[in-house]
């Protein structure tokens, strides 16, 4: 199958908001691969290529200089050889080989099957192709039964090899695929409700519980031998040896435990996220301890739990993981829940997470059982700049850079604008126009990819949080920022400062 194929479907999965047509999208390209272009494609479309880590990052593709082919020639396994040959670049020299890997694979892509591949290498496509709707589409092209088809790439862990088995195999094949400890299996995922009590409305009585702003982790245990992966499977059992300790003195011999760890600081609040993750690099330092909270049990001593309804899991996990069980109270009541969740968020944490008393564990899927509950915080911005956009995007302004106000010159001039991070989530086709038409009149100099602007444009961006970061000025970054609106009504004086922005980061 040619690249552009898959990125013609992409583009397609991008421009609509129906989920059946991005099935049906989906459906099409998968039932046209061949066997051996099956994993990689669904790799690519995760934005998690099969071959795990690659050692590629921002740097290392903005520094290619490259021209572009202007036909395409590319196949998917033209791509997945060049990705092998990325994931096994190491030693001495690695870094000119890897950059002349890249520098080939560039020169033989399209300019949008490059802006493809550069999104898809870092884990931002952003197509909408999440596992629940690509689940269905691998169905829809097998014409298997979806229930089937989610229990295997719950089970097995892994939506490439599901999509070839349910391609390529059998129902049998299917229905064979059992839970095995060591073998980690897709996260339950949770809906959003904007407050406990709707959340409650969904799922009747349920386990009100805490929403660390922490790792997803899964542990697998059996006797001495200790596994844990993070929400995408990675393995890291070798970079959190307190976790592989803490997990063999639990009473069993066989687990699988589902939860969050996180950092703490010296008043035992939640450090910040990014400082939890940088315990799971190759370079983490040991100093930063990390702690579990265990929320779901889904195998224990011969036991599969994951049909089970969550009352019975619970039971089992307040049994085995004791003082280790993320903290939370069972109820029907709202108001309890949403005493849960001024409690959570006191402690530093992000919120809560509602889930029914009476559900199994439904690993990869999104359903209503599992209802997460968090603020959503917004403030007034400036736009900074604007970089155009690339694939359906092409020729209009789209990811905005964002700024706040320091009007004391902490961080530069006094009364000037500190760049907090970026984003070109929310903005549709309709604000996409309205930028490209708009921000020219702004401008104050341009390169190729970014239209620089006079800070004066204010625009109301929703966030979860903060973050440390060295990139910018502040000292923080901006956490799943997306566009509300923007604020005509506002004058740049008007937007918030980076001492509030600051103020949200714990330490």
């Amino acid at each position: 199958m040619m690249l552009s194929q898959l990125v013609s479907s992409t583009e397609e999965v991008a421009a609509t908001s129906s989920r059946l047509a991005k099935i049906d999208a989906l459906a099409r390209v998968l039932a046209q691969a061949d066997p051996l272009e099956i994993a990689p494609l669904v790799g690519l479309l995760l934005a998690t290529p099969r071959q795990g880590r690659l050692g590629v990052g921002w740097r290392g593709i903005a520094a290619l200089d490259v021209s572009h082919a202007e036909a395409s020639t590319l196949t998917i396994t033209d791509v997945d050889e060049a990705l092998d040959r990325l994931a096994a670049t190491s030693g001495s020299g690695s870094a000119a080989a890897r950059s002349g890997t890249l520098l080939a694979l560039a020169a033989r892509a399209t300019p949008a099957e490059w802006d493809f591949l550069t999104r898809a290498m870092l884990g931002e496509l952003r197509t909408g192709a999440l596992g629940g709707v690509l689940l269905d589409a691998i169905a829809r092209a097998s014409d298997r039964a979806p229930a089937v088809v989610r229990r295997a790439a719950m089970l097995s862990g892994d939506l490439g090899e599901t999509a070839l088995l349910a391609l390529t195999g059998t129902e049998a094949d299917l229905d064979a695929v059992g839970l095995a400890v060591g073998r980690p299996v897709l996260p339950m995922l949770a809906a959003t409700a904007a407050t406990p009590t709707e959340a409650l409305e969904i799922t009747g009585e349920a386990s009100v519980e805490y929403k660390l702003d922490g790792a997803r982790i899964q542990v697998h245990r059996h006797g001495d031998e200790v596994g844990v992966y993070t929400r995408s499977l990675a393995d890291i059992t070798h970079r959190v040896p307190e976790l592989v300790e803490l997990v063999r003195a639990l009473p069993a011999h066989d687990l699988i435990l589902d939860g969050e760890t996180l950092s703490l600081d010296e008043d035992g609040g939640p450090r910040p996220f990014q400082e939890t993750m940088s315990r799971f690099g190759a370079d983490a330092s040991r100093e930063l301890a990390l702690r579990p909270w265990f929320f779901d049990l889904l195998h224990v001593d011969g036991r599969d739990l994951i049909n089970e309804p969550l009352a019975t899991r619970l039971a089992e996990l307040d049994r085995v993981a004791g003082e280790w069980r993320m903290p939370g109270t069972v109820t029907a009541d709202a108001a309890t829940a949403e005493q849960v969740s001024r409690d959570a968020l006191a402690a530093g944490h992000e919120g809560v997470v509602v889930k029914a008393i009476d559900s199994p564990y439904a690993a990869g899927r999104r359903g209503k059982s599992w209802v997460k509950v968090k603020p959503v915080l917004t403030y007034d911005l400036v736009v900074l700049a604007a970089e155009w956009g690339s694939g359906r995007r092409q020729g209009w302004l789209s990811n905005l850079h964002l700024g706040a106000h320091d009007p004391a010159g902490e961080f530069g001039d006094p009364g000037g604008f500190v760049m907090v991070g970026k984003t070109f989530k929310g903005l549709t086709d309709e604000l996409l126009r309205w930028q490209t038409e708009t921000f020219p009149s702004f401008e104050t100099r341009r390169t190729a990819n970014t239209v620089f602007l006079r800070p004066e444009i204010v625009v109301e961006i929703a966030i979860d949080g903060v973050q440390r970061s060295p990139r910018y000025p502040g000292g923080i970054a901006l956490r799943f920022a997306r566009v509300k609106a923007y604020r005509p009504d506002k004058t740049p004086a008007d937007a918030d400062t980076i001492q509030t922005l600051r103020a949200l980061m714990r330490g």
